[in-house]
């Protein structure tokens, strides 16, 4: 255990021959910050992560109603894990250290981080604007830089930590009237894989090897078209076209996303870093 009461990511388990216990507590115990994480994708995630034992923060931004709501809920819904909500503007550099800051002081530290905050701005190239652009990638892909900045940062101290961005298929693919959305995306593949080379660069340097240890993990997910509220607005017709393109013929669902981020994010992951999991029916294939 260590000064917080909690267990020490540093020393996984052991049989008698000195190999890590099959029995690795997955993420039990853990402190998890899922930004947009009171609605959505984010919330599915909170609920996967509460529901296999960690303790959440969720970040959110205006909407305080709802984000009472919502921790009133995962507090009834899973009485054994903590649950915070921090209110916070992802694409203002200030506000991604002030929320960092607050949940480890609140929490004690943090163990995961899920950039999964993210906005739209739909227009065709000739009508977008220099502010339709520059919000849209200072919340997509600056947010996500600062949030893991500072994560970081607080993980490399400790010698152990998860990141896991959540991208969007669009980013691989483009889409007509998303260029802004479509190249924030698309930037988050390689934020996620410097930041896997510098974290490994970085414990090396400071005399902490990851080797068979929990180790400092950063990795990215990419949904498909998932049904949640940035799909409901769209025409019946042009969701019958969405579903046409893909190959297992329907949306994905909020829980498909959050089983990906749980299995990334779990201690048994340590072997997989800088990598981009596609969830999207096949549709990139």
């Amino acid at each position: 255990m260590n000064e917080k009461g909690s267990q020490d990511m540093t020393t996984p388990p052991q049989d008698e021959l000195g190999r890590r216990s099959p029995d690795l507590a997955t993420i039990r115990d853990r402190v998890v910050l899922v930004t947009g994480g009171t609605r959505g994708i984010g919330a599915a995630i909170c609920q996967q992560l509460a529901a296999e034992g960690a303790n959440i923060a969720a970040g959110y931004w205006r909407g305080r109603e709802s984000a009472e709501k919502f921790h009133a809920s995962m507090t009834a819904e899973y009485p054994g894990q903590r649950t915070t909500v921090h209110e916070g503007n992802i694409g203002n550099p200030d506000d991604c250290r002030r929320v960092i800051g607050e949940v480890i002081a609140q929490h004690g530290r943090l163990d995961i981080l899920v950039n999964n905050a993210g906005i739209t701005i739909d227009k065709i190239v000739a009508k977008m604007t220099d502010d339709d652009w520059q919000k849209v990638i200072a919340v997509n892909l600056s947010g996500a830089f600062f949030m893991a900045q500072n994560a970081l940062e607080h993980m490399l101290e400790r010698g152990t930590g998860r990141i896991i961005n959540v991208s969007s298929v669009i980013g691989e693919t483009g889409n007509i009237g998303q260029v802004n959305y479509a190249a924030s995306k698309s930037g988050l593949f390689g934020l996620t894989k410097s930041l896997a080379k510098e974290a490994v660069f970085q414990l090396n340097r400071a005399g902490m090897p990851p080797g068979d240890g929990i180790g400092l993990t950063v990795n990215a997910v990419t949904p498909g078209f998932i049904a949640t509220d940035m799909l409901a607005t769209m025409p019946e017709k042009a969701l019958d076209r969405v579903r046409a393109q893909i190959p297992l013929g329907r949306l994905g669902q909020p829980e498909e996303i959050a089983r990906v981020v749980a299995f990334l994010a779990a201690d048994q992951s340590a072997y997989i870093t800088g990598q981009v999991w596609a969830v999207n029916g096949g549709l990139d294939m």
